[in-house]
């Protein structure tokens, strides 16, 4: 199955309530969380570098949550945006120390209700995933070089990454998440991508809700 995921930029909590919006043809909105340490930009709900306010998903109404971490500290507030509701946690393989570590980060984010991924930036060698393959719902390839920043530039070394981790683990959702457009969509979801989190391509969109269907139509072609 095919899922297209908006991302929304939250500096805010009443953002929330523009992203709320979405549901007009949306079933999910993915929402960047940058500390300003992990990640070279601060959003909501960092309130300054490594310092955050207890979130609030509420505003977002039947929209489903899909929280993207890119921050230095995942666990703890990963479990917050699960008690608050998140229906998706994706943390980041490089912010943890161990395997460990991360192991018990996803446990903790699906104890509290919650689907858990990991994603991996681009330069990171995909071996790293080995370990924590088995215990992640989908793993999430970054195709930008730059995280954090809405409209940074498709990578398409993202392609052969998604095509490499797809032979290797035929049944894992892959996910991608930096510069989806209807210019790669079509070969990222012919590599193996199923699940695609796009910002600037929509949100930019004269008429988003014709452009968000006409990328699925274009995701779904491919796919068969």
């Amino acid at each position: 199955m095919i899922e297209i995921v908006p991302t929304a930029v939250v500096l805010k909590t009443e953002d929330l309530q523009l992203c709320s919006k979405l549901s007009a043809f949306a079933e999910w909105v993915h929402i960047d969380i940058d500390d300003g340490i992990f990640a070279p930009v601060i959003s909501w709900p960092y309130t300054k570098k490594g310092i955050y306010e207890v979130p609030d998903l509420s505003a977002l109404g039947n929209l489903k949550a899909e929280i993207h971490l890119m921050v230095e500290t995942e666990r703890k507030i990963g479990l917050l945006f699960a008690r608050a509701g998140a229906r998706r946690i994706i943390g980041h393989v490089e912010a943890f120390d161990t395997t460990e570590a991360a192991h018990g980060a996803l446990d903790v984010w699906k104890k509290a209700g919650a689907e858990a991924g990991l994603s991996i930036l681009l330069d990171t060698p995909l071996p790293v995933l080995g370990p924590l393959v088995p215990a992640c719902d989908f793993v999430q390839v970054m195709s930008v070089a730059t995280i954090g920043l809405q409209g940074a530039l498709f990578d398409p070394r993202a392609i052969e990454r998604i095509a490499e981790l797809n032979a290797l683990y035929p049944e894992l959702l892959i996910s991608v998440d930096g510069g989806v457009s209807s210019s790669n969509i079509v070969d990222l979801a012919r590599a193996g991508a199923r699940r695609f989190s796009v910002g600037a391509a929509i949100s930019k969109s004269a008429d988003p809700a014709k452009t968000y269907a006409a990328l699925k139509i274009a995701a779904e072609s491919a796919s068969t």
